[in-house]
């Protein structure tokens, strides 16, 4: 059965993202913290983009810089940091790209070897979350599914 990824408007300022991955929370985990998984999956295909660079420190503090770029096109990067890590379990980090980026959560629940996660923004202003619309939460559903593949790949190496 193909897992299915939900994105809803919680609220005026909220919006949530939520899938259950076929893999433990520690490999969904490493995916999203470990720089050399993160950039296999988190662009989407579609958009013929490319993260051309990577930069996490993921603790507590820490901070991350993700630059995108399109052929010769200006490239754009995501900045922020981490406010909490909770190995396997919870990471939130702010976007500090702009005054109306999102604080953004990430919890990882296991159960039964697959992993439940939900991914929370949460925006300064409704009109902060208006003007990030829903494309970005609709590209999560590709990146999603991105990552499902490449945990195929991990669960084979690590054989779990």
């Amino acid at each position: 059965m193909k897992n299915r990824t939900t994105v809803e408007r919680k609220s005026e300022r909220e919006i949530v993202v939520t899938r259950t991955f076929n893999g433990p929370a520690r490999l969904v985990f490493e995916a999203w913290t470990k720089p050399e998984l993160f950039r296999q999956w988190w662009v989407p295909k579609s958009m013929g983009m490319s993260l051309l660079s990577c930069e996490m420190e993921v603790r507590v503090g820490g901070r991350y810089r993700l630059e995108f770029g399109q052929g010769a096109a200006k490239s754009m990067a995501f900045f922020g940091r981490y406010i909490e890590v909770i190995p396997h379990s919870r990471l939130v980090w702010t976007n500090d790209e702009s005054d109306d980026g999102a604080v953004t959560t990430v919890t990882f629940e296991e159960k039964g070897g697959k992993t439940l996660l939900v991914m929370h923004e949460l925006y300064p202003s409704k009109q902060a979350l208006d003007a990030a619309g829903t494309g970005a939460a609709d590209a999560m559903v590709e990146t999603f599914a991105q990552l499902d593949e490449l945990l195929v790949t991990l669960d084979a190496i690590h054989g779990v």
